[in-house]
């Protein structure tokens, strides 16, 4: 037996017991002819005491940090408790020791301050995974997935794998491809989501399915994705929207209570896409602060149920705003105190190139009820006035207003929104809010195509109310101009997304069930028979045997865990991530292959590859 207790176990409940413990060394000190070292393993630290009787057998066997060391002794209460951790009142006085094995000097330290990089830790992420803030985090990762699996087993859902080699059939992000060297010159593809086969198990009675379940997007990569990610991916058949909500926000809370001990006992906030995008500027809003968006001009096709108020700001000979397409102002709350320099900068955030602004004008709402203003040359006090109070601006706030093209005005707007928010320390970590989107648009007009494409994907359910508008509508558009007067334009997808603290956590559908509904779907998006056939012919052939009625949502597992742990990566939270090129620099890959397996693949790499 290698040890009878871990490094976290011990306590002042086992003074004088004799243990045994096997870990690696964290760190040593040197006292005279006394020698303290901590014991590190999974579960903890334990202060190791060697009395000078070990001097001896210490120096003939010198310990490093990260050496593996079992040792045997007996508990002691310790004079000097650590408060810090679990076993800071007691130590090991220890008996004998045996070293397992050395380790060379790490490359970094392992310790929560490490002095590693990204690109080192990521290189050595065996010796990263050591370190107890990552072990925390796969921690919390297990939780996550052990809630999950606990609520949707008490719900009846059966957990059912599905093949990681499919059929290629990209319809957003490029397919990762495998060669396939029995069926020369074809290749498999790794599943982007195992969205047909769930619905196949729809379809073969398997009413309640998940998986906590690996997928794949060869897409360029940020710190919120990676190529391999991993979804809670769950459907349930004979339901409409509302179960599904319902369902998934237990699922979720159960998640928060089990993991975070929170009892999120509010009802899920609901808001319709439009309102979001009008309110906020973006489908996936953070709602733990106001600071709402103040639309004071924007094209009429855009939001039409929407009230112009663009007087506020026309005939003032403002060329900025006379010009812009759309101008958008927010009001930050007690901001009106901003030095010049303050507000210089945060122009120059804006003109960065992933914002992309011209400038930004600001209105000082003063404490007196004054405005002082950088347009001051055209508007009066009065108009200024008029634009704060359509701003809901209170006495100290400032607004700030950008203007331009309205798709690039909207999303700048937005991250201003969030990067003021995060300034004024409005975005605590610790603090979740939940949001239901609902009543997204089921289509998108492609420019560059002069084609309509699905915006979540081509197996959603147009709302019950536009389904005839859909299959009595030809999807042509005859005049790409006047793309938005098409009926298309106007269709609601019968979708949802959750949303949690401005991030997406999770998105589903009421799925298409019926063969000609979707060969109608697959049509619109500018597929022929032919290319119907070969891509999805599977689906429509099970639909001819009675599909019932189905629906479902995938969270994005990763970033549920990064949002929990306050993380912005979810790189944190998976044990051997890639980096920002899809690289995993541990193992090298990808990497090339040899000649001999290019041959059996039948597989002839262009010259200079």
């Amino acid at each position: 037996m290698f040890r009878s207790h871990t490094c976290g176990a011990l306590r002042l409940a086992d003074v004088n017991k004799t243990i045994t413990l096997a870990g690696w060394v964290q760190t040593i000190r040197k006292f005279g002819s006394i020698t303290f070292v901590d014991l590190r393993d999974r579960y903890g630290i334990t202060q190791l005491l060697f009395a000078e009787s070990l001097n001896e057998k210490l120096e003939a066997n010198p310990l490093g940090r990260e050496y593996v060391l079992q040792v045997t002794g007996i508990v002691n209460e310790r004079s000097n408790k650590n408060t810090n951790i679990p076993t800071g009142e007691i130590e090991l006085l220890v008996n004998d020791f045996t070293v397992l094995n050395k380790s060379i000097t790490p490359p970094f330290t392992i310790q929560d301050d490490t002095d590693g990089g990204d690109d080192l830790r990521m290189k050595y992420r065996f010796l990263d995974l050591r370190r107890q803030a990552v072990k925390k985090n796969l921690e919390l990762r297990y939780a996550v997935g052990r809630s999950a699996r606990n609520y949707l087993h008490e719900q009846q859902f059966m957990d059912i794998e599905t093949p990681f080699l499919i059929k290629s059939t990209p319809e957003g992000a490029r397919d990762f491809v495998v060669p396939s060297r029995m069926n020369a010159g074809q290749f498999y593809a790794l599943p982007q989501s195992p969205q047909t086969f769930k619905q196949l198990l729809m379809v073969s009675g398997y009413d309640r399915y998940y998986q906590i379940v690996k997928c794949f997007r060869d897409e360029d990569l940020r710190s919120d994705r990676q190529p391999e990610f991993t979804q809670i991916d769950c459907e349930m058949a004979f339901v409409e929207q509302e179960d599904i909500l319902n369902m998934f926000e237990g699922l979720i809370k159960r998640i928060f209570k089990d993991v975070k001990n929170i009892d999120y006992t509010n009802a899920v906030e609901r808001m319709s896409w439009e309102n979001a995008m009008w309110t906020y500027g973006n489908d996936k809003p953070d709602i733990r602060f106001e600071m709402q968006l103040c639309n004071l001009k924007f094209p009429s096709h855009t939001f039409p149920s929407q009230k112009d108020i663009s007087s506020l700001i026309s005939g003032a000979d403002f060329k900025v705003f006379d010009e812009a397409e759309t101008v958008i102002a927010i009001a930050a709350p007690g901001c009106s105190e901003y030095t010049r320099k303050q507000t210089d900068e945060l122009t120059e955030w804006v003109k960065r190139p992933q914002i992309g602004m011209k400038g930004m004008v600001y209105i000082k709402c003063n404490a007196d009820s004054s405005f002082k203003s950088s347009v001051d040359k055209f508007y009066s006090e009065e108009k200024l006035k008029a634009i704060a109070e359509s701003c809901k601006a209170q006495a100290g706030d400032m607004i700030f207003i950008l203007a331009g093209a309205e798709e690039r005005t909207r999303k700048a707007t937005s991250e201003l929104r969030l990067h003021l928010g995060q300034i004024l320390g409005l975005r605590k970590i610790d603090e979740f809010k939940l949001l239901w989107v609902l009543d997204f648009p089921l289509f998108e007009y492609a420019e560059d195509d002069n084609r309509w494409v699905a915006r979540h994907h081509p197996f959603t359910s147009p709302k019950p109310s536009d389904i005839e508008m859909m299959i009595q509508n030809n999807p042509v558009i005859e005049n790409a101009a006047e793309y938005l007067k098409h009926p298309y334009a106007s269709i609601k997808a019968n979708a949802y997304d959750m949303v949690l603290n401005g991030n997406e956590i999770g998105g589903g559908s009421i799925r298409i069930f019926q063969k000609e509904l979707q060969q109608k779907m697959f049509a619109a998006l500018g597929m022929d028979e032919h290319e119907q056939q070969h891509k999805f012919g599977f689906l429509l052939g099970a639909f001819e045997y009675g599909a019932p009625p189905h629906g479902g949502i995938a969270f994005g597992f990763d970033r549920l865990c990064a949002i929990l742990g306050g993380s912005e990566s979810i790189r944190d939270f998976i044990a051997f991530p890639k980096n920002n090129s899809g690289r995993d620099v541990m193992i090298d890959a990808p990497s090339t292959i040899d000649e001999k397996q290019l041959t059996e693949l039948e597989i002839k790499l262009n010259s200079g590859s």
